[in-house]
């Protein structure tokens, strides 16, 4: 009967201990506003001028080749400065205050390794998670680890190393490497 009671007070302390306390949804928005780099497409409008007013690759350099004014540096704006700094360089005797909008047509890819059925480089859609991206690459392979992923950010001038869950928010230009399970 004394054993029942311990047991009976001591069990759910020890089945309490094995919860866990790790979130189950994660902020997109993991490091504020959308900084441009290499690899991203922008759609740059100047009002009043249809020409110049189109689409614009960010080069290995972090610049797009503007007509007029040459090469903008972008590569760590976001779109709002990116515009602002478009403006300015055509106000600098070409044209008299410019108004340019700049928007992302299309962000930099992201990269998946690993235990996926398609391995490389994939188009980077807002909002996806290390779930979409395996999806996105045909889905696991058998002996994949399907409890957590890691990704690779680069962060500064490193490169920063991971392991998450699958529910994390993943950025344009990470690299997601799904593990082999060890049985």
């Amino acid at each position: 009967m004394r054993c029942a009671l311990i047991i009976a007070l001591v069990l759910p302390v020890m089945l309490g201990a094995c919860t866990t306390t790790r979130p189950t949804a994660y902020s997109v928005e993991t490091r504020g506003p959308y900084q441009l780099d290499t690899g991203d497409t922008v759609r740059v409008s100047v009002y009043g001028d249809p020409e110049i007013s189109k689409s614009y690759r960010v080069d290995d350099k972090g610049a797009i080749a503007f007509p007029l004014v040459g090469a903008v540096q972008v590569r760590g704006t976001t779109t709002e400065q990116a515009s602002k700094r478009l403006a300015s360089a055509l106000a600098n005797g070409y044209m008299r205050s410019p108004d340019v909008a700049v928007e992302v047509e299309q962000y930099r890819p992201f990269y998946i390794a690993g235990e996926v059925k398609t391995s490389g480089q994939f188009p980077y859609v807002y909002g996806m998670t290390a779930r979409a991206a395996i999806a996105t690459a045909g889905g696991f392979t058998p002996t994949a680890d399907r409890n957590q992923v890691v990704v690779y950010r680069r962060q500064a001038d490193k490169m920063g190393r991971s392991p998450v869950p699958l529910d994390f928010p993943i950025a344009p230009g990470d690299t997601v490497v799904v593990s082999e399970r060890w049985f």
